[in-house]
């Protein structure tokens, strides 16, 4: 016999666009069986519940995992009376309460019910289980302390599965600090320009444009004058300054969209859509719910924060360009605003994502762990229609007929996914990619030092030698000498060769008697 959030889910016909992950079955003994994906629980004939709503949520409640999708769709098609008897039945039960509680908080709608007068207060779900709000909200009402880390109409659910519990264990902090110790005190801050443009080209790179060299730069420049230097990011006056210095103050449509939008690819024959983004009417409220989630959170886990902002945001996808710029400058800005890196630093994890197949792919899967899911609920809901001019200048003929029901999807999409990638992107960047950054700076350090022994010159020409000299195979180029003549000498050439390959060979042995 089915149990729980499934058996209410088939009884009134709920579809979900993030579908129930667990499914309880009453057998003759325990057992559990986790696919990855599914996890099938069965239990002994005394865990069975009545069967009516009260008895399956209430097992929902205490045995499955919080939804809150399909807790909206259900309170949406539920006659209330159900809930208004179970509150009446058991007034101090905290499995009534909560379920109480929520019903008024996902519909807007006050239950016909008397307040509680007394009992102790309890959480809303568990921070044992969920990422919660810091300080909870007191409900007077229900007794209930509002630890929802968002608000109804946006309130991401980050799940503390064993996985993401060990990845949030990453000391950011301390990574940074042996890099540090390691390679000299001053090392982030001399290659932060550096890391800071690298980011921008590969943030490009992403989205299949790394030959725009302007807006790369550009790019790069807004990560180092706006990370952690904005003090509310998510508010409109942010957005557009950020848009702006992103794309432009010439660009078309600064601000937020006042038009539908989907993310997909063109063909020959038609656009696939990929994802498509909330209706233009949503995008305040739900930024705003992201923003209540920035204020509630802080002082909780800087890479889950990091993580929920960020894809968050490209979820709501609120700006009609630049929002995948956006939404990875989010991760550094939020890193910077909880002091988990220091003033100045730039984490450049848009160049790990890049840096393999392995990580971009897992950037694509974790991007499609929601929309994948969504598209399939709304596979027939669109289709492309009269060419229409929108309010903000946009020419579309994309039409989208179910926004009032994929509203349920939009507004509590789960992101545990979303930390857990996050949160071994920004492990693998400080350990592998920052510390191979500042082991690079070192030796070309030492080589400039052992080049200007020989021969005096400016930071940028010694530089740009020593990089001649390593892409030609330790070699002097004629062109090298015939931009430097002091090159042309056998004798010094010889000796700013073995300096500048010293620095490098020195470098190699050291890494080899580690």
């Amino acid at each position: 016999m089915q149990v729980g959030f499934k058996a209410l889910a088939k009884q009134h016909s709920i579809t979900l666009a993030q579908p129930l992950r667990i499914d309880s079955i009453i057998g003759t003994g325990r057992a559990s069986r986790d696919t990855g994906e599914q996890i099938e629980n069965h239990y002994p004939p005394a865990y069975r519940p009545t069967d009516d709503f009260a008895g399956h949520f209430e097992f929902g409640l205490k045995y499955e995992e919080i939804h809150l999708e399909f807790f909206a769709r259900l309170f949406a098609a539920l006659d209330p009376a159900l809930i208004e008897t179970w509150c009446r039945n058991e007034p101090f039960g905290q499995y009534a309460r909560r379920t109480g509680f929520l019903y008024e908080w996902l519909t807007g709608k006050q239950l016909d019910v008397p307040d509680v007068t007394n009992g102790g207060y309890i959480d809303a779900i568990s921070s044992d289980q969920y990422l919660t709000r810091t300080e909870p909200t007191r409900v007077r009402r229900w007794r209930i302390n509002n630890n929802l880390p968002g608000t109804a109409n946006f309130c991401p659910i980050i799940r503390r599965t064993v996985e993401i519990q060990e990845a949030l264990q990453f000391n950011l902090g301390a990574a940074l600090n042996e890099l540090d110790r390691t390679y000299g005190a001053d090392i982030l801050m001399r290659t932060a320009s550096w890391l800071t443009f690298k980011e921008s080209r590969a943030s490009f790179l992403i989205e299949k444009e790394a030959d725009q060299t302007d807006r790369i730069q550009r790019f790069a420049h807004v990560i180092a004058q706006y990370c952690g230097h904005v003090q509310d990011p998510l508010s409109d006056q942010s957005l557009h300054t950020l848009q702006a210095a992103i794309l432009g103050n010439d660009a078309l449509g600064l601000g937020l969209r006042r038009s539908p939008v989907f993310v997909g690819q063109a063909t020959m024959r038609e656009d696939i859509v990929h994802y498509i983004a909330p209706h233009f009417d949503d995008l305040a409220p739900m930024l705003e719910g992201l923003n209540v989630f920035e204020q509630t959170t802080r002082g909780t886990e800087s890479l889950a924060r990091a993580a929920v902002l960020a894809f968050g945001f490209v979820y709501i996808h609120p700006m009609r360009d630049g929002n995948g710029r956006i939404h990875r400058f989010l991760i550094n800005d939020t890193l910077a605003r909880d002091k988990a890196v220091p003033d100045g630093v730039i984490l450049p994890v848009s160049a790990t994502i890049t840096s393999s197949t392995e990580f971009r792919a897992g950037y694509d899967r974790t991007l499609e762990g929601f929309s994948r899911s969504f598209m399939r609920r709304y596979a027939t809901s669109y289709h492309f229609g009269e060419m229409l001019t929108y309010e903000d200048g946009t020419l579309s003929n994309f039409v989208f007929d179910d926004y009032e029901d994929a509203r349920f999807a939009w507004n509590y999409p789960d992101l545990t996914s979303h930390v857990l990638y996050t949160s071994k992107v920004v492990a693998h960047t400080v350990q592998t990619d920052m510390a191979e950054e500042a082991r690079v700076l070192v030796i070309f350090q030492l080589a400039q030092e052992r080049l200007k022994e020989i021969l005096e010159m400016p930071d940028l020409d010694a530089n740009r030698i020593i990089r001649s000299v390593r892409e030609n195979g330790w070699k002097i180029s004629t062109k090298l000498k015939k931009q430097y003549p002091q090159l042309d000498n056998e004798y010094r050439s010889g000796r700013i060769l073995d300096a500048i390959r010293s620095a490098f060979e020195d470098s190699s042995n050291n890494d080899a008697s580690d």
